[in-house]
């Protein structure tokens, strides 16, 4: 079989959809070797996954509209979006088509995005979805919203979870780890949270729950991408005068699985998510996780998190005193943990996504 991946993510996005677009296509490359597989990109990049890498002459609406001469001529079978979107132009029917969605969190919060974005997201996913042959969820919290928002057949749609970087599964000597947090000024234990500083990912809650605990033997390190929501955390640490809080902005991807597993504790307080990778990072770094309630942090955390309802910085700062002060209950998180992100594997991921292929 001859699959092809729109693979613009892979090659040219460091983070999220890049990160899920490398994943998918080493993965299916390690376990599903007995297919040929082909990468469209607009403009080829540093990365070398061993496979041949298709771009175009005319770059101008290739993506959206041109790319099905390609996929004719290479007689692909299977044409998978990765990254939410499939081309606007007809496709032969020979060819099946597959998109991953990975979060629609645009429309249930549009105010989070500027309009002209959100309207492009709006055109693009639906025509995906309405397009698409199968539609891959990252879990059942988006296929949930896929149905709502859109009125699609849930049948449509398969829930296909996802794995994170390897990095974060390989142990870090303790030299690694203390040089890494003392590279940050880290010399205390910590509380570790990790996500882009903006008002979705809920910080200032976690900010506020520290506070309320007065931990003066704890850091709490928040790792992550600036923005204008990061004005109002700074503001109130200033206005309180709130000690041990550190926000770290351009970190490393490779100082990462240190930062973690040298970590106490690690929470997510986020709103809402498509899935929620950083917790899944930090259960495969063995540290004890606490999530929120309200979207699909559950999915990725299991048995291996408590959760907090993220607009109580009351709720939040007890889960995170019961963690703290019970080292059987931080053994048992762990433990549970470990179990649950076995079913996340890129074996298993591979195994799944080649059944769906073969099924087209």
């Amino acid at each position: 079989m001859k699959i092809g991946f729109d693979a613009k993510r892979a090659y040219h996005n460091n983070t999220g959809l890049g990160n899920y677009s490398r994943f998918i296509i080493e993965a299916l490359l390690k376990y599903a070797p007995q297919h040929e597989y082909l990468a469209y990109t607009p403009k080829s990049g540093v990365r070398d996954f061993g496979i041949k890498s298709v771009t175009p002459k005319k770059k101008f609406l290739w993506r959206s509209w041109l790319i099905k001469n390609d996929l004719e001529r290479d007689k692909v079978n299977v044409y998978h979006g990765l990254s939410n979107e499939l081309p606007f132009g007809s496709i032969p029917k020979e060819i099946k088509t597959v998109v991953t969605i990975h979060d629609l969190i645009f429309e249930r919060y549009p105010r989070l995005y500027p309009f002209f974005d959100t309207l492009i997201y709006k055109i693009k996913f639906r025509q995906a979805c309405k397009k698409a042959d199968v539609i891959v969820a990252v879990s059942e919290q988006t296929k949930e919203d896929i149905v709502e928002f859109y009125g699609t057949n849930p049948d449509k749609i398969k829930v296909i979870y996802q794995d994170c970087d390897e990095a974060f599964q390989v142990k870090q000597s303790s030299e690694t780890i203390k040089n890494v947090t003392e590279k940050y000024g880290i010399r205390k234990k910590y509380i570790l949270s990790v996500g882009s500083i903006i008002e979705r990912k809920n910080q200032f809650c976690l900010v506020e729950a520290f506070q309320k605990l007065n931990l003066s033997n704890y850091q709490l390190i928040l790792v992550g991408s600036k923005s204008k929501y990061q004005t109002q955390i700074e503001d109130y640490i200033q206005k309180y005068d709130i000690q041990n809080v550190k926000i770290l902005n351009k970190v490393p991807f490779q100082d990462l699985p240190a930062l973690y597993q040298g970590s106490s504790l690690f929470v997510y307080p986020s709103f809402f998510e498509g899935f929620g990778i950083p917790i899944v990072e930090a259960l495969h770094s063995g540290v004890p996780v606490i999530g929120a309630t309200g979207s699909c942090l559950e999915e990725a955390g299991g048995e291996g998190a408590l959760y907090a309802d993220p607009a109580s910085s009351t709720d939040l700062a007890n889960k995170i005193l019961q963690v703290l002060a019970n080292k059987d209950l931080q053994k048992q998180l762990i433990a549970a943990g470990q179990k649950h992100v076995e079913q996340f594997s890129a074996k298993n991921i591979a195994e799944q996504l080649n059944e769906l292929y073969q099924s087209l």
